[in-house]
C-alpha cells in the first residue's frame, strides 16, 4: 500500500519502565510517521525521574541506572507536555498493549484516536514466523535502520523507529488504510473495526 496520504495523524510509540510492578516510566518515544516516512525532526522523546528506583534487571536491558536519571524531571512535570504531544492521533506500538496501558495509566484523560499494534499485524502479514518478537521481527524484515538513534535496541527513541519502519514495510501489503486497521488494532483497543452484525429478518 503506497496511498500514505490517507493516513491520519499517527505516532509510533514506545515506553521503558523501571521494572517494578506496576512500572514508573522513565523514557517516552513518540515519533510521527508523516507521507510514509518517519520523521525524526518532530520527533519527543522524555527521560523521566522514577518515584521508586530502577531495577538491577531493568536497568541491564535498557541502561537507563538511576545514576543517569538521577537530574531528570519526574512525571508530574511532564505529563501535560506528554499529554499535549500525544493529543488524539493514532499510536502504534510492538506489543501496543502494554504501551497503551501504562501511558493511559500514567496519563488517565488521554485517549488515542486508535492503537495500531505491530505485532498483530506481524502475526497477519507474516505467517508462521518462530517468533514475533522485535528482534526477530528486524532480522526477518531488516527494514533500513541506518538513521535510527545511536542508543541501541530498548531504547525506547530506537525501538519506536525500528517499529515504525516495521509498520511501513507490512504496510506495503495492504491496499487501503481500512485493511491494515482491521489487521493491526487489537480488539477492544481504540480504533477497532465494529463487529459486523448479522443481519435479522425486521
Amino acid at each position: 500500500m503506497n496511498d500514505f496520504a490517507s493516513w491520519p495523524a499517527l505516532l509510533v510509540v514506545d515506553v521503558e519502565g523501571n521494572g517494578t510492578n506496576p512500572p514508573d516510566l522513565v523514557e517516552i518515544a513518540a515519533l510521527p510517521v508523516r507521507a510514509g516516512q518517519p520523521d525524526t525532526t518532530k520527533a519527543g522523546a522524555w527521560l523521566i525521574r522514577p518515584e521508586r528506583p530502577v531495577t538491577a534487571r531493568a536497568a541491564g536491558i535498557h541502561g537507563l541506572t538511576n545514576a543517569v536519571l538521577a537530574d531528570k524531571p519526574a512525571w508530574a512535570e511532564l505529563a501535560d507536555q506528554v499529554h499535549d504531544f500525544l493529543g488524539q492521533d493514532w499510536i502504534c506500538a510492538h506489543n501496543a498493549h502494554v504501551d497503551y496501558r501504562e501511558l493511559l495509566r500514567h496519563l488517565p484523560k488521554w485517549e488515542p484516536a486508535g492503537v495500531i499494534d505491530t505485532l498483530r499485524l506481524a502475526r497477519a502479514t507474516y505467517k508462521d514466523l518462530p517468533s514475533y518478537a522485535l528482534d526477530a521481527l528486524i532480522e526477518h524484515v531488516a527494514p533500513d535502520l541506518s538513521q535510527a538513534p545511536r542508543v541501541g535496541r530498548h531504547r525506547a527513541t530506537y525501538d519506536a523507529y525500528a517499529t515504525a519502519q516495521l509498520l511501513l514495510a507490512m504496510a506495503d501489503h495492504y491496499e487501503t488504510w481500512d485493511q491494515l486497521v482491521a489487521a493491526a488494532v487489537p480488539p477492544g483497543l481504540p480504533g477497532a473495526p465494529e463487529p459486523e452484525q448479522e443481519p435479522t429478518l425486521w
